[in-house]
């Protein structure tokens, strides 16, 4: 390894380390919703170490919050629509996790939004593989720590009701939705998406009209009706649309 391959796996780390503490922190606040969505401190616990993709984790939690138990088939296709885009990284992060069937297996699980952004992020070879595995284990350390902390936390709070948590979910999930509205026909997706759901939550049971809400948003997404798209930079945006 020569000195400048030295500076650049340094500045991988770095960096990895650095986004694993930031994203890490959000973890608390799922902990906190997942307790007041009905789920207990265990459920909780191993939601994020099983299933680790934060987006989804939201969806799901918020599903089961609206409809309790009754909606978690509905609850489990959410989250599976949301963690697709998993697929994706995974082509990608072929090249980078390094050859070898049990070395790709075993980066599975840290295939994720913040552990590809920062391979990407790198222009050594050595050093995108240091930033993924660095962020990808990094975060799922710090929030499955951070869950447990939250769901502490929030089985002591009593009534989600009390503090404003019962709305709590959907607000996270929109806060991971706004950075990606750029453009007409992002915005347009988002919008046919969300009255379709908004007009079909009295009429259905919880969770559905989020599932159907997705194939609108696929269907309105698949044409380009404006002549443009938004700009892409071949990585994930933001450090926690996990």
């Amino acid at each position: 390894m020569t000195g400048s391959d030295v500076v650049h796996t340094r500045r991988a780390t770095r960096q990895g380390l650095a986004v694993a503490l930031a994203t890490s922190a959000y973890g608390i606040s799922f902990g906190a919703l997942s307790v007041a969505s009905g789920l207990d401190v265990w459920q909780t616990c191993i939601l994020s170490l099983a299933m680790f993709t934060g987006g989804s984790q939201f969806a799901f939690v918020g599903v089961i919050g609206a409809g309790g138990l009754v909606a978690a088939p509905a609850a489990i296709a959410s989250a599976a629509l949301l963690g697709v885009r998993n697929v994706a990284y995974g082509m990608r992060m072929s090249s980078v996790v390094g050859s070898g069937l049990w070395r790709k297996a075993a980066a599975v699980p840290f295939t994720i939004d913040e552990s590809t952004a920062v391979a990407l992020a790198q222009t050594r070879p050595r050093a995108r593989t240091r930033g993924f595995w660095v962020t990808g284990l990094g975060i799922y350390a710090g929030w499955n720590l951070t869950t447990l902390l939250g769901a502490l936390l929030g089985d002591v709070l009593g009534d989600p009701r009390a503090y404003g948590l019962d709305a709590a979910a959907a607000a996270a999930f929109l806060a991971l939705l706004w950075p990606r509205l750029r453009g007409r026909q992002a915005i347009a997706v988002g919008i046919a998406a969300a009255v379709v759901a908004t007009a079909l939550t009295h009429a259905l049971m919880p969770g559905m009209p989020v599932l159907i809400a997705a194939v609108v948003a696929i269907a309105v997404g698949w044409f380009d009706w404006w002549g443009r798209r938004a700009p892409t930079s071949g990585a994930p945006d933001g450090a926690v649309t996990r």
